[in-house]
């Protein structure tokens, strides 16, 4: 029986990208590929959002690999692999990042050139691969990049796991489990690209994959989701005090590893939570949960070139910021979806984009 929840909180993932990536052209935090002024509770929304949902998208990519692993031998699973995540990465990298540190380069260097002038800077300028200054980046496909390589590297692991997981059986208790935050903190500081940790992102989809083969994993949570919730509401309040009181703490030092432990268990309490909730609320279907599951993987691959376009021409159409921000997240929803139409009925375009 196929667990809809999961689709739901996915879907509920991709969509919180929308205004997530909106409130980044507002942030105070880092650049972006075109900025405005610095909002408040924008930052706000980056900070208590930013925490548990990317780490919720790898999350369910493991219990996800799980399930296909169920049906599908390991050769078969690397052809999926290959199809769903490596071509569309490739393709996106090549046909749609681009309009993104385009619009960057004209933003905040000038850039005068034409769309395709730009190529030479994207495949040739130095960066820090962000690309929000221009140059070259694999901007939002960083997820597809990451999902790609922890998939092949964990494949042995996962094929060994599914005939065993006793090592797990302590852990499987509504109190122990909290502890299970300790494993993607301990591993957060390995291969850490532009503030994007592979440890991190390979040990959640471990979880996701481990967790979900323990039958006993989701009745805990389902019939413990408020004592979660109740840790998850005092964690991100505390964390929320905690950074605007002390700063973001980085490093090694006393207060860097305290910060990052609160961090990495409000992370994981939040993903409990999540999980507790939406079996008990959203495990179910109808036409518009189906729709959107098909379209939430080309949604996210298509969304933040939008946003990006988008923005730069509505702040020539207006300096209100509320505007803006409403003009951004409608048209892109809107324009979004759209190409997902047009691109859903050419066999060329489904293969580039991993539809199905």
């Amino acid at each position: 029986m196929r667990k809809y929840y999961i689709d739901h909180l996915r879907n509920f993932g991709i969509l919180l990208l929308v205004p997530y990536h909106t409130c980044m052209i507002y942030n105070g935090f880092e650049s972006f590929y075109i900025h405005g002024q610095v909002i408040r509770i924008c930052n706000d929304f980056i900070l208590i959002t930013g925490i548990w949902f990317m780490p919720l998208l790898f999350l369910l990519s493991g219990s996800s690999s799980f399930f296909s692993l169920r049906k599908r031998s390991g050769i078969d699973y690397i052809k999926e692999r290959f199809l769903k995540l490596f071509i569309p990465l490739i393709s996106g990298i090549i046909l749609l990042v681009p309009i993104q540190t385009f619009y960057a380069e004209k933003f905040h260097n000038n850039y005068e050139g034409n769309y395709f002038q730009q190529y030479g800077l994207f495949f040739t300028k130095s960066t820090d691969l962000t690309g929000y200054l221009g140059g070259f980046t694999p901007g939002q496909l960083w997820f597809i990049l990451y999902l790609f390589l922890i998939s092949i590297i964990a494949l042995p692991i996962m094929l060994r796991l599914k005939t065993s997981s006793k090592f797990i059986d302590w852990f499987v208790h509504p109190i122990h489990i909290l502890l299970f935050f300790v494993f993607p903190l301990i591993l957060s500081s390995v291969l850490d690209i532009a503030g994007k940790s592979l440890g991190l992102y390979f040990t959640l989809f471990m979880l996701g994959f481990i967790l979900f083969k323990y039958k006993g994993f989701e009745e805990i949570l389902l019939k413990h989701r408020r004592l979660y919730l109740i840790f998850m509401i005092l964690g991100l309040f505390i964390f929320y005090l905690t950074y605007y009181t002390f700063g973001w703490q980085s490093g090694f030092s006393l207060p860097a590893i305290i910060f990052s432990t609160l961090r990495h268990f409000v992370m994981w309490v939040s993903l409990l939570t999540l999980l507790g909730f939406g079996q008990k609320y959203f495990n179910y279907t109808n036409k518009l949960s189906s729709y959107f599951t098909k379209v939430a993987y080309p949604f996210y691959i298509f969304h933040q070139s939008w946003i990006v376009l988008i923005g730069y021409y509505v702040f020539e159409f207006t300096n209100k910021y509320w505007v803006q921000i409403s003009l951004i997240i409608i048209f892109t929803v809107v324009l979004t979806i759209l190409t997902y139409e047009v691109a859903k009925r050419y066999s060329i375009t489904k293969f580039l984009f991993g539809i199905k």
